[in-house]
């Protein structure tokens, strides 16, 4: 198997650990381990205590599995498989893919949601949003390209980069043009949850297409990167099993620490998140004031979720040099949108961290020099 480099994560190689200012981060706050223990209940805090560090059950652990059954309606511990939440991605496209097949993928976007396909043979067609309209990605232009034979689509909202949600109806349209084409559906719901405005959250897609596969985790909603846990939900247990059988060859079995610490979180979802949209609510009101305060370089349509959104550049030739001036001079990193092979015209802001309006301030100096 032969894959192209990713782009992405190879900046944030570069610089995520030297820079002295992330500006761009996808991932909320990280909670401590003190933070997420003192969570635990009485049974999680016993299973902590007397963990063995010994090899874990594929599939992931069973009071883990149920925890995450909670979050979704008709979804039973059985239907879930806890995975690295890149690892779901490989598995899935590798036990569902072969060369010649043709996949839908909302673009811009994380690339191994796309790449991983192309690097298996397959013909991979891009549905692109409209920035002059809040970054909307039309239902009807999905319709449009699913007229061709297709055999998965993949969609990702709260989208990366941009932040756009679509409505609930516009979601069912999409899902039934979907299921209407036979595809399979693979929902990247990464960012689910962090929806900014009251009562936004979309259905998962396991919960209203059998032949759909949600992919969630602990990384962004929850901040909790570091435990390297997510998990793929769906009906289609034929599939679910296709990537267990493939997970013999990767991960084998999860962190023996990292389910119970999963298992903590997510049985505290609601306090954990609820704290980190309030973090991003705030710092999207500090982000407002300093688009307007510098009008001249940037416009913005304003996210619906997640922790990210993509702002025009509109004072640089290109944006993969402004960013690498800008992590040279100043020590700020900041994502050109080069890196989501989407051309030089935009950057990635990230604000689901405490520093953010910090490493603001300090941007808007190096403008000011500039």
């Amino acid at each position: 198997m032969k894959i192209e480099p990713f782009s992405l994560e190879r900046y944030f190689a570069k610089h995520e650990f030297s820079a002295r200012y992330l500006l761009s981060c996808s991932d909320c706050e990280a909670l401590t381990l003190a933070e997420l223990l003192e969570m635990a209940d009485e049974e999680a805090a016993a299973l902590w205590q007397n963990l063995k560090l010994a090899y874990t059950e594929s599939s992931g652990h069973p009071l883990l599995r149920e925890a995450i059954s909670g979050i979704y309606d008709g979804i039973r511990p059985d239907d879930t498989l806890v995975v690295v939440p890149e690892e779901g991605i490989f598995l899935l496209m590798n036990a569902l893919l072969s060369p010649g097949d043709r996949i839908v993928c909302t673009y811009p976007a994380y690339q191994s949601l796309y790449e991983i396909a192309r690097s298996l043979g397959c013909e991979v067609t891009t549905w692109e949003p409209n920035e002059e309209n809040g970054w909307h990605f039309d239902p009807e232009q999905l319709g449009r390209l699913l007229k061709k034979p297709t055999k998965l689509v993949v969609v990702n909202f709260p989208h990366n980069p941009t932040g756009f949600v679509p409505t609930k109806d516009e979601y069912l349209e999409m899902v039934r043009l979907v299921e209407k084409s036979g595809a399979y559906l693979l929902s990247d719901e990464m960012y689910r949850l962090l929806e900014l405005e009251p009562n936004t959250t979309l259905p998962a897609g396991c919960e209203v297409y059998e032949r759909a596969m949600s992919l969630f985790g602990l990384s962004k909603s929850f901040g909790l990167p570091g435990l390297r846990l997510g998990w793929v939900a769906s009906h289609d247990a034929e599939v679910l099993e296709q990537m267990a059988s493939l997970k013999d060859y990767t991960t084998i079995c999860g962190s023996a620490p990292s389910e119970i610490l999963a298992l903590i979180a997510v049985r505290n979802r609601k306090k954990i998140v609820a704290a980190q949209i309030s973090r991003a609510r705030r710092n999207l009101k500090h982000l407002e004031q300093f688009i307007g305060n510098h009008e001249d370089y940037f416009s913005l349509n304003w996210p619906r979720g997640g922790s990210i959104c993509l702002a025009r550049l509109l004072a640089a030739q290109d944006s993969m040099s402004f960013c690498e001036d800008l992590v040279e001079q100043a020590g700020i990193m900041l994502v050109p949108s080069r890196m989501f092979h989407f051309g030089d015209s935009h950057v990635r802001f990230g604000f689901g961290r405490e520093s953010f309006p910090t490493v603001l301030d300090h941007f808007a100096e190096y403008l000011s020099r500039i």
